[in-house]
This record gives C-alpha cells, structure tokens and sequence, in this order.
C-alpha cells in the first residue's frame, strides 16, 4: 500500500497521476478465513482494522451486501461527541473520540476530523438541571465538558435566537473538542488500510444463512457467492441485526426505525460548531461545502426504508426557525433516512451470543458515526481474546435479563 503525502502528489503531478493504485482491493472470496465479520460500514472495518493492528489477526473477510459504506455509515450527521452521562457510555465514545483526534494520521488518510465543538442546547429549566449534572458526572470520568451561559452559546453561535417565546435559550453543555468528520472517509480510511494488511472486502455479497459445527460453535456463511468458511464470525450490521441473528439462531432485543436528515443548499459561513435542540428534537452543522446539515427523530413506527419523509422534514424544521430564524429562508437540497437499530435503553449492545464464537455489535440506535473508532476498538479485543474487555463489558446481552440498563434516553431527554 503506497503512502499518500504532499511527495506523492507531486510525484503523481508529474507523471499525470498514471501511478495510483486502487485504495482497496475486490478479490473473490477464499474458502475459509479466521475471521469473517458481516457489514463494511464504519463499525465493521474499524473492527477489522484493530484484530488487525491491534492483534495481528488478518485472515479476515469483510462481507458486505451491498456497497462498502453505502449504510448508516453514509447516511448520518457525522456528529462527534462524548458527553454522556453514564460511565459505560461516556468511557466508549471518549476512547472514540481520542481515536477520531489521531484517525487521519493513523490510517494515513484524510477523514477530515473538524473538533469545532458540539453544544447541547438547555431550552427548559429541567435540561438546565439535567446537563449541570451530565458536566459535573463527565469531570469525574475525564470527559472535558462545561455549562455555559446564553451569552456564551450566543457568543459561539451568532445566528442563534436566544429569547423564542416557546423556546428560550437558558444555556447549554458544550464539548469544545467534539466536532464531525467525512462520514465517506471514514469508511474509506479503514478499507483501504484493511486491505493493505490483507483483509478481503467482498462487496455485493448478501449473508443468506449461518452454519453450525457440531461443537456448537459457527462454523460459517452462506452467501450469495458461496459458502465461506470462519472460525469466528462478528455481525454488525445495524438496523438488520435482527435478520442476522436470526439466522444464527437467537433474537435480539432491538428494533429497526428510519432516522431522516436532511441538508439546505449551499450558503456563506455563519455557523462553525454543531448545535443540538433536544427540546424541539433537532440538531444542526454546516458542512465544508456550505450546506446546513440537519438531523430530526426517528419515524414513530418499524420500518427498513432509506427515503424521508415530509412529515419529518417539516417537524423538524418548523422547530428549529424559532431557535435560527434563518433556517426558514433555506431550500432543502435533499433529504435521506437511515435504518437504525433501537434498544429498550437506547445503548448499543457489544456482546457473545448464544451461538459459539459469534459475537455482535448492534445497537448503537441515533449515535453509530461518533462511536466507530471505540466500537470496533472494544469489538476487536472482544473478539480477539473471546471475552469482553472493559470497554464492552457493560454493553453485554445479558443486561436485558439482569435488569442492567444503561438507560441514556432518560439520561440525556433524548436518544443521541
């Protein structure tokens, strides 16, 4: 794998870009791997790469039925941010975090990581309580995080409206190195260093079955092209986990939702950090390109559908013209859903499963993008050593029938 740097490009200029090699190989897939792991989105591949860089595991197939990062990993609003108030939680997507801060030099590879500072909107005198505390349990936990006054989110945040008759700005929980990144990137920055330790990344390659041996353990996949043989299979594929676990021969206790978004035509620079409106239930960044990205709620009924919806989009919007009036001088460019996967306490599920040596990473509701780095981070040592190690220890299934949960919807008034 060449290494990409100011050399290269002008080595490249130089001879009419004809020396770049493809970022990631297709090959067909071998008969068996050590590893197989089911979904190339952003929690798949960083899974891959850690049992890779991490455990010199490589013998290992990323399967995707689709395209390689062509689900949630493509279709979100690339927040990032670790300001949780459990310990479990708040412990995973700060090590996500810290991984996003380094990802680009780590991978060799431009994810575009922007910590230009996430602030979590008070708009009611109970999520002025309810972020003091969250900003008092992050000091405890490492987590740099601070309540602000309306002068100070007004300071941040020039074209917001602090006094909206309905929704009055009080205050709010600001992360000054939370931010985004390219969603794209991201998924790319691990494929093409996955293939370069030798992983195969087999796209278009759908999951229609999962073999047992007779110890009990997997012992490996039927696909679209062919049976593949594993000695351990990983599943993380999102809003379809209930599918694949079927298969293997267990359910899940999560359910599929659509999650919409939607982004405004292109505009001048006006706002440069992320905002989140938990009250009216909207959030919003601008992009590199100009655009307003904003997020609303997850549709109120099961489904697996990609496409929006007006209702959302007016919902959500409709909330936020009081809080940025300007929103509603912008024409929506387009709109998109995501499938996501919901548990009773909106926190991701990092576990074995009933079937032998298969494990699963799902879950991850609203709040997948921020976490990539820590999941597959926490998911390769799990699956790698063939226990979880702190990092997922409290995300196990078996918190569901002890009575565990590590409820943030309550935690934080709404599941992001």
């Amino acid at each position: 794998m060449k290494r990409y740097s100011a050399f290269a490009i002008a080595r490249e200029a130089a001879r009419h870009h004809t020396g770049w090699e493809r970022a990631w190989r297709s090959p067909k897939p071998k008969d068996r791997y050590d590893v197989v792991i089911v979904g190339a989105g952003g929690h798949g591949l960083a899974t891959a790469y850690y049992l890779g860089k991490n455990f010199g595991i490589t013998n290992v197939a990323i399967i995707e039925k689709g395209w390689l990062g062509g689900g949630n990993t493509g279709r979100n609003t690339t927040i990032i941010r670790s300001n949780y108030l459990q310990d479990d939680s708040a412990a995973i997507y700060e090590k996500a975090r810290s991984l996003y801060e380094g990802l680009s030099q780590d991978l060799n590879y431009n994810i575009m990581f922007s910590p230009r500072g996430v602030i979590m909107l008070a708009q009611t005198e109970h999520e002025v309580r309810g972020y003091k505390r969250t900003a008092h349990a992050n000091a405890h936990q490492g987590v740099t995080t601070e309540y602000i006054t309306p002068e100070r989110v007004k300071e941040l945040v020039p074209i917001i409206n602090l006094h909206g008759p309905r929704y009055p700005v009080l205050g709010g929980l600001y992360q000054a190195r939370g931010g985004t990144a390219r969603h794209d990137a991201v998924a790319w920055g691990y494929a093409r260093a996955c293939s370069g330790m030798g992983m195969d990344i087999i796209q278009q390659c759908e999951v229609t079955g999962v073999e047992t041996g007779a110890d009990g353990n997997v012992s490996g996949v039927q696909t679209t092209k062919g049976r593949i043989g594993c000695g351990k299979l990983g599943i993380v594929v999102a809003g379809h986990s209930g599918v694949l676990a079927q298969m293997a021969g267990f359910r899940l206790p999560i359910e599929s939702v659509a999650l919409q978004a939607l982004v405004s035509e292109p505009i001048k620079p006006c706002m440069d950090v992320v905002v989140m409106a938990n009250t009216v239930h909207g959030y919003m960044s601008q992009s590199d390109k100009g655009e307003m990205v904003i997020g609303g709620g997850a549709d109120g009924y099961n489904n697996y559908t990609q496409r929006g919806s007006f209702h959302h989009v007016e919902e959500t919007v409709r909330s936020l013209v009081e809080t940025f009036p300007m929103v509603s001088r912008l024409k929506m460019l387009r709109q998109w859903g995501g499938i996501v996967d919901m548990t009773g306490d909106r926190s991701p599920i990092i576990s074995r499963t009933p079937l032998g040596n298969c494990f699963i990473n799902c879950g991850w509701g609203t709040g997948g993008f921020k976490a990539i780095p820590g999941s597959g981070w926490a998911m390769a040592d799990m699956m790698a050593k063939g226990t979880p190690g702190p990092l997922a220890k409290g995300f196990g299934l078996d918190r569901f029938r002890e009575g565990r949960f590590i409820d943030e919807s309550v935690a934080a008034g709404v599941a992001h």
